[in-house]
Parts: structure tokens; sequence; C-alpha cells
């Protein structure tokens, strides 16, 4: 329970400081963002409570995949945003385009025989 807890207040610590860091300097915010940091978090509290590798390569192809989709949101959120519409009302359609981005990497990756 204690090193649930430690794994928590840590990687929320990692994601308040980015936050923190983009009121100061959004290039700076974006730096760190876009850095790997939560799944090499990832990787370190799955490696230390299995120790399996192979479970780290899993992961690590399972992100490289997932990753690709994950850039519609930062296509078209600025985009949207840039047409004047409101914020939550682009986060909603860039989240809900992302979702689709998700599932249609699924399926690609499906048909050509790559399982996650």
């Amino acid at each position: 329970m204690l090193y649930t807890a430690v794994k928590v207040l840590l990687t929320a610590a990692l994601v308040v400081a980015i936050s923190e860091m983009a009121k100061r300097s959004t290039v700076i915010g974006g730096v760190l963002a876009s850095l790997p940091l939560t799944s090499l978090l990832a990787f370190i509290w799955l490696y230390g409570e299995t120790g399996d590798a192979g479970k780290i390569a899993s992961l690590s192809s399972s992100i490289f995949w997932y990753v690709l989709p994950s850039l519609v949101l930062f296509l078209a959120l600025p985009m949207l945003l840039a047409r004047g519409l409101d914020f939550w009302l682009s986060l909603t359609i860039a989240s809900a385009l992302t979702f689709a981005a998700y599932l249609l990497m699924a399926a690609l990756l499906a048909r050509f025989g790559v399982t996650l």
C-alpha cells in the first residue's frame, strides 16, 4: 500500500511540476511534457514489481504504436482553438478524434497481424 502511495505521489508531482513550469514558459513546459517521463516511470514501476524485461518490451512496443494516434490531439486542439472554438468544446472534439484514431490504429494493427 505504501509503495502504491509513493508511486501515485511521485507521478502526480511530476505532472504538477510540468504544469507549473508551463505557466512560466510554454516552450519549456512543452519540452518537459513531450519527454516520455510517464513511460519511463511506468517501466521503472513495472520492472520493480515484476522484474520481467519481456513485459517492459511489450509495454514499450504498445506505447510506440499508440503514441501515433495520440498525435491527433496535438494537431486538432490548436486548430480548433485557433478557429475560435471554446476550450472545453475544442478539448472534447479533439479527444473524440483521438479516440477514433486509437480505434483506427487498433484495427490497422490487427489487419496487419500486429497484436499488442
